[in-house]
Formats: C-alpha cells, sequence, structure tokens
C-alpha cells in the first residue's frame, strides 16, 4: 500500500496526539536526542500546537500507521522557552515561523520525505503573507558522546542546503531526561534560520 499524507491544523491536531506522541518517543529515542519520552509529558507539550489556529500538522502513514510527521506554528503562539532567544536578539516574534519536530521512522528514510517536510512547512507559512522567517533548532551534543553511533551523521549539509544557516548565538536550553535516566536534564539548543521568500 503507497504512503498517504494528512494535513492536521490547530485543533484538529488533538485526534491523532497518541500516534504523534509515540512517533515522537520512538523516533527521539535515538541519538541525538537520547529522550526518554512518556505520553503524559507528550500531551502536555502537543497541547500547544492544538491551541494554535495557525499551527499544522503533517503526518505520513503507511496503511494506518503513522510513520512521520513534522510540524510548525507561529512563534508568537510557542512556550516562551523557545521564544526567549529571538527576543533576546531583537527579533518580531510575529514575523517567525517556527518549525517544530520532522520525525520519520528509520524504513522510511531516503525516500525525499525530508524535503517535502520543509516544502510543506514553508509553504503553510508563506500562505500567511506576514512571516518574515522560518526557524527550527537541533540539540547539541558533543562529538565524543558516548552514545554517539558510528554511523551517525548531523543533518548540517541537508539544512544548509535548504537555505538555513546555524546562528550558534541564537540558543537556548530544554530539559529532558536522557535514557535511562528519571531526572531532567538541561541540553543546549542551537536555531537555524531562513528569510521566507
Amino acid at each position: 500500500m503507497p504512503l498517504h499524507f494528512e494535513h492536521y491544523r490547530g485543533t484538529a491536531i488533538e485526534s491523532v496526539f497518541e500516534p504523534l506522541a509515540a512517533l515522537r518517543i520512538a523516533v527521539f529515542y535515538d541519538f541525538p536526542y537520547l529522550y526518554e519520552g512518556t505520553l503524559e509529558y507528550e500531551r502536555a507539550y502537543l497541547r500547544i500546537y492544538a491551541q494554535s489556529e495557525r499551527s499544522l500538522l503533517f503526518a505520513v502513514f503507511d496503511g494506518t500507521q503513522m510513520v512521520g510527521a513534522t510540524t510548525c506554528i507561529p512563534l508568537a503562539d510557542e512556550t516562551e522557552e523557545v521564544q526567549a532567544p529571538f527576543l533576546k536578539a531583537g527579533f518580531d516574534l510575529s514575523e517567525v515561523f517556527y518549525f517544530g519536530e520532522s520525525i520519520l521512522l528509520p524504513a522510511y528514510r531516503g525516500l525525499g520525505l525530508g524535503h517535502r517536510f520543509f516544502d510543506e512547512r514553508e509553504a503553510h507559512a508563506a500562505q500567511f503573507g506576514t512571516f518574515k522567517f522560518t526557524s527550527f533548532c537541533g540539540v547539541q551534543r558533543p562529538d565524543n558522546h558516548p552514545l554517539r553511533p558510528a554511523y551517525y551523521r548531523p543533518l548540517d549539509d541537508f539544512w544548509t542546503g535548504r537555505g538555513y544557516r546555524k546562528v550558534p548565538e541564537l540558543n537556548t536550553e530544554f530539559s529532558w531526561p536522557d535514557l535511562g535516566e528519571t531526572i531532567s536534564t538541561t541540553k543546549t539548543m542551537i536555531y537555524w534560520i531562513r528569510g521566507l521568500d
């Protein structure tokens, strides 16, 4: 059965909280996030997207199983920890569209869906005609991290090829428990940004 795609906007995202949460936990379990997730945390996190009228979830299904997903939301509708570095740098929050996760089960990688995720989010942000930038962030892990797999390749080249530039001074800290841990620890997140054509 071929893959099929669904768009969910605003409150409609609530209808797929469970499969989206399960997918996030499964994908972010791997390096570099090493995320020891819980459904309770996921529901609280995803509620922000359901409360925004201009948010988008673009999901990939293989049959009835969600195997990939990507989200975006106006930065003004995001949490304070996501907004903080932009405010500090003098950005107008109303001009930035924030890209959340792009997650895909390993068996479905290499099919061009990473580009499709960016295309969908950039088109969604552009349709409003008021946003000047799109941005996302990625976790920073040391090159010698003990759980870094030998085959791991950062996505920097892919993101640069999409026209994004890394802005090290635009950073924040998120907290979550790493694998095998029960206490959340802070991780540095660095933002990437591009002008919206």
